[in-house]
């Protein structure tokens, strides 16, 4: 080591015979600034107040832990539970409308059977047990919201009718369904499938 970097290193003084060297603390053991003194006083006990304090600190922590526990755990679960519920909204939309159309099969068993009957009048059983099966199922389709499209007599109109050919008439209105060659129906508002139909004009002169 050179005098230059001696310069500012001091080394202690001898103890008198007798006496005990002053142990000396390593430079880099205490932080710059600051003194044995004050390292000391930062490792003094704490007061019960202190204590009481961190003691409560950590019964919220632990409170609010639990509580965050608790509510991800009640969160998981409702994704499972609503997930299931859309698989089984999804799997059982149709249960309301085959329930109701389950009266025109008893109705279809009800009809074959008067059909194979070979007393009384078979045929007006066979037609009053086709009758019954088709309002049967007519009405449990319209309260599912299936509308009928009675384009007879009506303007043409593209949105719900489908034009198959054109017809000279001298009766119905150019541009009018002089007759429908197959129903149309539509869920409320959404077009399910146009009514067929043929379209008149007017005869060439």
């Amino acid at each position: 080591m050179s005098a230059k970097e001696n310069k500012h290193y001091k080394l202690p003084e001898p103890a008198p015979p007798g006496e005990a060297a002053e142990p000396v603390a390593p430079a880099d053991e205490l932080p710059a600034g600051r003194t044995a003194a004050e390292s000391e006083s930062d490792s003094a006990p704490l007061t019960v107040e202190q204590i009481q304090e961190l003691k409560a600190k950590a019964a919220k922590a632990d409170e609010h832990w639990e509580r965050l526990l608790r509510t991800t755990a009640d969160l998981e679960n409702y994704k499972k539970r609503a997930a299931r519920e859309r698989q089984d909204a999804v799997r059982f939309a149709n249960a309301a409308l085959l329930e109701k159309l389950i009266p025109a099969l008893d109705h279809f068993d009800m009809a074959l059977t008067a059909a194979n009957n070979t007393e009384g009048n078979p045929m007006e059983s066979l037609k009053t047990g086709i009758a019954m099966v088709y309002n049967q199922l007519k009405n449990a389709l319209t309260e599912a919201g299936l509308e009928e499209i009675d384009a007879a007599g009506q303007p043409f109109d593209p949105n719900l009718h489908e034009a198959v050919s054109q017809e000279d008439s001298t009766d119905v209105p150019e541009g009018h369904v002089i007759r429908q060659l197959r129903k149309g129906y539509r869920l409320r508002e959404r077009l399910i499938r146009p009514a067929s139909v043929v379209v008149a004009r007017k005869p060439a002169a």
